[in-house]
C-alpha cells in the first residue's frame, strides 16, 4: 500500500509533472490538451482515460470523507421535505444510497450522454466525431469532478449544506462546459449562448427519458423494489403517527 501511494505521488503529485500541467491547461487552453490527445500527441499531458480515472478517485475519496467524517451531510434538510408527501424523504434517501453505491458507473454514464448531446447541438459543425467527443468530455467532466470534489469537502467542513453546495456549484460546471466547447468549436460568445440553450433543451429531454427508464428500473429490479417498499412503509408510518 505504501509503495502504491508513493508511486501515485511520484507520478501525479509532483508540481512540475503532467497532472498539474494538464489541470492548468484545461483551464487556460482546454483545446490544447484535448486536441493534442485526439491528434496523437500524448506525452505532454495525462491521457484522457488516466485523467478521468484520477477524477473517479477524487470523487470516491470525497464520498469516503463525507461518509466517515460528516455522515449527517447526506441528511435531507427540512426545507426540502416541508411540503413533500409522507415517505418521499425515505425514497430520496434510498435514491441517494443507490447513487453512492454506483457512483463510478453514474459518472461514466455521463460521458456518452454529454457526447450525444453535443453531437445533437453542434450537428452542423463537423469538427468532432462521436468518439472524439467522448475524449472531450472525459477531460472536461474529469476536470469538473476533481475541483468539485475538493470544493464540496471544504464547504461541508465549514458547515455549508450539501444540497446548497450542489445547487451553487452547478453554474460553475455549466460555465466551464460552455467555455471549453466555445474554444473547441471556435465559435463566438453569442454562438455558444445559443448552443447552450439548445444544450439545455436536449438535457431536459434526456432527463425525461432517463426518468422513464429509472421508473421502469424501479419496477423490475430488486433495488428499485426496496426503494418502493421503503416509501410505502414510511407512508404507512406517517399515517399511523397522524
Amino acid at each position: 500500500m505504501r509503495n502504491l501511494l508513493e508511486d501515485f505521488a511520484c507520478r501525479y503529485l509532483n508540481y512540475d509533472n503532467k497532472f498539474f500541467k494538464t489541470i492548468k491547461t484545461l483551464f487556460t487552453k482546454p483545446e490544447e490538451v484535448i486536441e493534442s490527445y485526439i491528434h496523437g500527441t500524448r506525452k505532454r499531458y495525462v491521457d484522457a482515460i488516466g485523467f478521468f480515472t484520477i477524477a473517479l478517485t477524487f470523487s470516491g475519496l470525497q464520498l469516503f470523507i463525507l461518509n466517515n467524517f460528516f455522515p449527517n451531510a447526506f441528511d435531507i434538510p427540512d426545507y426540502m421535505t416541508m411540503y413533500s408527501n409522507p415517505g418521499s424523504d425515505e425514497a430520496q434517501k434510498a435514491t441517494m444510497s443507490v447513487m453512492q453505491k454506483y457512483q463510478s458507473l453514474v459518472m461514466m454514464s455521463y460521458i456518452p450522454i454529454y457526447a450525444l448531446m453535443a453531437k445533437i447541438v453542434f450537428f452542423n459543425i463537423k469538427r468532432f466525431n462521436f468518439t472524439e467527443l467522448l475524449v472531450v468530455f472525459l477531460y472536461t467532466q474529469g476536470q469538473i469532478s476533481i475541483f468539485l470534489s475538493i470544493i464540496t469537502v471544504v464547504l461541508i467542513a465549514i458547515g455549508v449544506d450539501l444540497y446548497i453546495v450542489s445547487f451553487t456549484t452547478m453554474p460553475f460546471m455549466l460555465l466551464y462546459f460552455a467555455y471549453a466547447l466555445k474554444r473547441l468549436y471556435r465559435i463566438s460568445t453569442a454562438g455558444i449562448i445559443l448552443r447552450s440553450m439548445g444544450f439545455a433543451a436536449v438535457f431536459i429531454g434526456l432527463i425525461i427519458f432517463l426518468g422513464i427508464v429509472f421508473a421502469i428500473w424501479m419496477q423490475f429490479s430488486a433495488s428499485g423494489q426496496e426503494m418502493i417498499e421503503a416509501q410505502k412503509a414510511a407512508i404507512e408510518a406517517a399515517k399511523i403517527k397522524y
